[in-house]
């Protein structure tokens, strides 16, 4: 069955990339290769000097930093483990404003120099205190599994300043796993940290509470029951460790109960992102195969989170992975797709404004419909 939903998808994915195939450079009018002009898409690149996706964005200070993904050029072939995102370093993207002049940092963190990590510094994240600065990423260890790869685990690293250069802990967080680590500070100054993806990000091979390396490589198959949650843990004063046990976040349907695994446009994939308006907490995150955002509500950092809708239709590329934050009065999302490249690991970052409605919930966005 999900071979023929990988299938499926994958025909779709074809079929747009022959539709909207991109150009080479951002500001390029009509591409030589005869794809979709860039004005067909809605945003524009904020870099074209290097690869970038999965931004996770935060105002330090009034100013726009965004901690992404470095993609890098490889010749591994797609699949549904994510091998071909082979990223290994890290560099930050500030900017004063929406809008403005974008500054690409030096690398500030290399899986070299991370004692337990062995490969794939997948999406990472950022948080501040009390004059620290804290990189949070997944990366592979050096354990072996059925394929020969590590396990993921969620390392911590840190600097004075937000750009770093980032040094990082010689081990992993204590009982930490899978992937897309992305911390949300709440109004008392506690920390969360919510993570997890299925497929690659390993979240299936931990369904009983302990790490199976011979465990699936995609979902649970257990489209009739419950979907496999996100994780979120309270962190440490530290910032280093986790306070608890991690916890499910779990998805409510309008039913009240859980969505269900076989509930593709709905469930938990993966890219959780959290953030609070007018006392509410908004759990944001991507659906993986059927490549849309969405939202919940709920009234506690912990959940449950009822669902409310799409933020963001599918956009160029395989992967969603993105963020929200406020910033001059406005709130903004930030994304990624594969404009500049048309190859799935090879992405660029973009931003674009989040509209809210007077209820409070968001209004969908068409990547794909220029403004």
């Amino acid at each position: 069955m999900m071979k023929a939903r990988i299938t499926t998808a994958a025909l779709c994915l074809t079929s747009a990339l022959a539709l909207v195939a991109c150009s080479k450079a951002a500001n390029e009018a009509q591409p030589a290769n005869g794809g979709a002009p860039a004005s067909a898409f809605r945003d524009q690149p904020l870099v074209n000097e290097i690869y970038t996706a999965d931004p996770s964005a935060h105002v330090f200070d009034g100013k726009i930093y965004i901690y992404p993904s470095h993609d890098i050029e490889t010749p591994t072939p797609d699949d549904d483990l994510g091998n071909q995102y082979a990223m290994r370093d890290y560099r930050v993207l500030s900017m004063d404003k929406v809008g403005g002049k974008v500054t690409v940092g030096p690398v500030a963190l290399d899986v070299k120099d991370v004692p337990w990590a062995s490969q794939q510094m997948w999406a990472p994240d950022a948080a501040y205190k009390d004059g620290t600065y804290y990189l949070y990423f997944p990366a592979r260890d050096k354990s072996k599994d059925k394929n020969g790869l590590g396990a993921f685990r969620i390392g911590v690293a840190t600097s004075k300043s937000p750009m770093g250069p980032f040094v990082a802990e010689k081990d992993p967080i204590p009982d930490s796993f899978s992937m897309d680590p992305a911390v949300f500070t709440d109004d008392d100054g506690t920390a969360y940290m919510y993570f997890g993806g299925i497929w690659g990000g390993q979240l299936q091979r931990w369904a009983t509470g302990k790490y199976d390396p011979n465990g699936s490589d995609t979902d649970l198959m257990k489209d009739d029951q419950p979907a496999l949650s996100g994780k979120v843990v309270k962190m440490n004063p530290d910032m280093k460790t986790f306070a608890e046990s991690p916890r499910d976040a779990v998805i409510l349907g309008e039913d009240g109960k859980p969505v269900l695994g076989g509930d593709h446009e709905r469930r938990f994939f993966e890219a959780s992102w959290v953030f609070k308006k007018d006392g509410k907490y908004y759990y944001t995150y991507s659906t993986g195969d059927t490549h849309f955002l969405n939202y919940a509500i709920g009234t506690s950092p912990y959940g449950p989170f009822k669902y409310a809708g799409h933020i963001l239709k599918p956009v160029q590329g395989w992967t969603t992975h993105h963020s929200i934050i406020q910033h001059d009065g406005k709130w903004w999302l930030f994304y990624a797709d594969t404009q500049l490249s048309n190859k799935n690991h090879l992405r660029n970052v973009k931003v674009t404004e989040l509209t809210f409605n007077p209820d409070g919930s968001i209004q969908t966005i068409d990547p794909m419909k220029a403004k």
